[in-house]
């Protein structure tokens, strides 16, 4: 089969998902329900790809993407929906562009990709080398194709570009090894040396301490300090779980909030301090607090939302229940009892953690201690700023050239716009 054919058979798949999108009313009410949302319900039939794509990569119903719906509906062409379903949308350094598509350096698994495109190139008039594109790609009989581009920096964005990057790898850990193993040896050799330091520091993987020592305790096992954990483990009298805004991250606030660490925000409240022989470092809120709920429920302020958000919530892994549900026999029954459920453990990973049941996933802290573009995109924002130095206003003459370069005297130019 030749690219061409390829092409062809790919941009067929692509129209009959559209059509799906559009035949199946439950899926054609949600589509709508998104324009909407995007401020795009009115959105022209020759615009709506840039529309269309995101929602078929991004969007899931009852639990399945669309496009795991249109596979079980349509049963055909699986290959190709495989495919699309194992697509990354990553931020790419646009290295050359070729004659069908582009080289392009991936800056989150920090790989070199030779690309095609699904278009014709003249469609992409004003990209360049040296700029930086958000975009989907993916694999298909060991060629590569771009499905979608969604945003296009310029060369001298490229500290946008780099926290565009990071936090694609704060949304998905897993992008860092995607297609990489080279970097997935590195990132295991660093937990595995880290979690016998870990064990050697502390003698145990787990500490429970406060927001308030947390960036303490981790900094100094960063640093291969000695670390005293007198006055710094928690003291938890009146566990309680509560909303907490700081740790609301998004693109604009998610470095800085890193940089100002826990002890930054304004209250207090346990974390647990987890290092996890397979998958790495965990600094997760409300740890101790969780696990008092298998202890003494009626002692704990806000249970049923403190179990909600460790289910709910994509940061905390399905490594951190199964240490507390080896803990505790009644952690299931607990459980059930709050969400009004008859789930057996499997059962209940398989609903809130099944992307960890699927994939080895390291946590956040480890992949972006292995990441260039963090270590890169970090030290721009911590660097200090340089202080700007006052201008020094030049004295010229009345009749002397005019400084701007004009030719004309000082007294006929800029000095008339002064007066």
């Amino acid at each position: 089969m030749t690219v061409i054919d390829k092409i062809n058979e790919i941009n067929d798949i692509i129209k009959g998902i559209f059509e799906f999108t559009q035949s199946n009313d439950k899926i054609k009410s949600d589509f709508d329900e998104y324009l909407a949302t995007m401020g795009a319900k009115n959105i022209p039939l020759n615009h709506i790809e840039k529309v269309f794509l995101p929602y078929i990569f991004e969007r899931n119903i009852d639990g399945k993407s669309i496009l795991e719906m249109f596979k079980e509906q349509k049963g055909s062409n699986e290959e190709i929906l495989d495919s699309f379903i194992k697509s990354i949308s990553s931020v790419f350094e646009i290295k050359r562009i070729l004659k069908n598509g582009f080289e392009l350096y991936n800056m989150v698994n920090e790989k070199t990709y030779t690309v095609l495109s699904l278009t014709k190139m003249s469609n992409f008039r004003g990209v360049y080398a040296g700029q930086f594109i958000v975009a989907r790609i993916f694999e298909f009989r060991g060629d590569f194709y771009v499905i979608e581009i969604s945003n296009v920096l310029s060369h001298s964005q490229k500290t946008d570009a780099m926290r565009f990057a990071v936090m694609k790898l704060i949304q998905n850990p897993r992008l860092l090894y995607w297609e990489n193993p080279e970097k997935e040896k590195e990132i295991q050799s660093t937990v595995s040396e880290m979690y016998d330091k870990f064990i050697k520091a502390f003698g145990k993987n787990t500490i429970l301490t406060t927001n308030k020592h947390a960036d303490e305790i981790i900094g100094a096992f960063n640093d291969g300090e000695e670390i005293d954990l007198t006055g710094k483990e928690s003291n938890l009298t009146n566990p309680k779980f509560y909303h907490i805004k700081e740790l609301d991250n998004n693109y604009n606030n998610f470095l800085e909030n890193s940089l100002g660490g826990f002890s930054s925000h304004y209250e207090t409240y346990d974390v647990g301090v987890i290092f996890d022989k397979e998958t790495g470092l965990y600094a997760v809120p409300f740890y101790e607090t969780f696990t008092r709920i298998f202890e003494d429920a009626e002692s704990v302020e806000n249970a049923k939302e403190c179990i909600e958000y460790f289910l709910t919530n994509d940061s905390v892994p399905k490594n951190i229940l199964d240490q507390v549900h080896s803990k505790y026999d009644n952690f299931m029954e607990v459980i059930n009892k709050f969400l009004e459920t008859n789930y057996s453990y499997d059962e209940l990973l398989k609903k809130y953690k099944s992307d960890y049941l699927n994939n080895k996933i390291y946590s956040s802290a480890t992949v972006l201690y292995c990441s260039e573009a963090f270590s890169d995109v970090f030290d721009v924002i911590s660097a200090p700023k340089e202080e700007q130095k006052p201008a020094i206003k030049q004295k010229v003459g009345r009749n002397e050239p005019c400084p701007c370069g004009s030719g004309k005297k000082y007294k006929n130019c800029c000095m008339r716009t002064e007066e």
